[in-house]
């Protein structure tokens, strides 16, 4: 039942995780797994996912490799997740920054593009 995993490449929900890439900032496109691109562009989409816990995992994965908690894409799933569990708006502002982020990661070529 216990799966050895090296320890510089862990996994979460099937996502891995590296470890020496942890909080780095320094994101590419290319390095963003599959289904957490899949995530990050809906969650930049006109029909973002409507289950926080799903938002959350893409959260996490921002969180690990992107900036910590500075990081847009971070802050954004969480601020999606915070409007989904209390129906309250959310900031125009950081879904700006978030799409910009975006943008400068590799994900499109203007934030026109990920709507």
């Amino acid at each position: 039942m216990s799966q050895q995993q090296s320890p510089s490449d862990v996994s979460i929900d099937e996502i891995p995780v590296d470890i020496a890439n942890t909080q780095s900032g320094d994101v590419d496109a290319s390095d963003v797994p599959e289904e957490i691109q899949s995530l990050t562009r809906a969650l930049a989409s006109t029909e973002p996912p409507t289950n926080p816990l799903v938002v959350l995992k893409a959260a996490r994965w921002w969180y690990i490799h992107g900036k910590g908690g500075a990081d847009p894409a971070f802050q954004w799933a969480v601020e999606w997740a915070r409007h989904l569990a209390t129906d309250t708006p959310s900031d125009v502002d950081q879904f700006d920054a978030f799409l910009e982020y975006l943008v400068a990661v590799g994900f499109a070529d203007e934030k026109a593009a990920l709507r």
